[in-house]
């Protein structure tokens, strides 16, 4: 396992064993089953290429209303409980002091994408978020804390956690293209990602 730094993201490669990526893949079944994946729409009308849905006492949404976080799913029902094996990386790699509560999970088909952005909906910054990378290999591009300027990339790969904080917490990010079909952890192919964060 290494332990990058690149423009104060901490980038933990293989973090995760193979063993233990199976392990979430398990636990995040019955969360897809209760609250299925979504297709988000952005305030301006344009959908995501990315399908979400969450974990936690919180859901992060988009849709014309604006983006938020909110207690239940676009369906209606509360979003489920975040599985003690995903809590147990956020207290090895982020804090021990509080507990996050929210688990955004994107999946990324072929073709999917997510451009440069902040995280920037929560309530209090100096928490950080921490992005756990399962299945096909994502290009990451880091940017800075305005828009524009010179950025950086780099391939994640399936069991790659990432931990934004610090002055890093919102230096914009994104994912430029996956590798669709790069890892057999999951049986269709593309990525799951997973980001953890204290919205409240």
């Amino acid at each position: 396992m290494a332990r990058l730094l690149l423009r104060g993201f901490e980038i933990r490669k293989a973090y995760l064993d193979s063993a233990a990526q199976a392990q979430l893949i398990e636990v995040l079944r019955p969360i897809l089953k209760s609250a299925p994946l979504f297709r988000p729409v952005m305030p301006s009308g344009k959908e995501m290429s990315v399908r979400m849905t969450s974990a936690g006492a919180l859901g992060w949404v988009t849709d014309k209303a604006g983006y938020r976080y909110q207690p239940q799913h676009p369906k209606g029902m509360g979003w489920p409980s975040i599985p003690d094996p995903i809590l147990d990386i956020w207290r090895d790699l982020a804090s021990t002091e509080r507990d996050p509560d929210c688990c955004l999970i994107n999946y990324y088909g072929e073709g999917a994408r997510m451009g440069l952005h902040q995280d920037k909906d929560e309530a209090d910054f100096s928490w950080p978020v921490l992005s756990i990378s399962l299945g096909d290999d994502a290009l990451f591009r880091i940017g800075n804390t305005s828009r524009g300027g010179k950025t950086e990339s780099i391939w994640l790969n399936s069991g790659d956690v990432v931990v934004m904080g610090g002055p890093a917490r919102l230096t914009y990010h994104g994912v430029d293209r996956i590798r669709f079909g790069s890892s057999k952890l999951l049986p269709k192919g593309g990525r799951i990602n997973l980001t953890l964060r204290v919205a409240s």
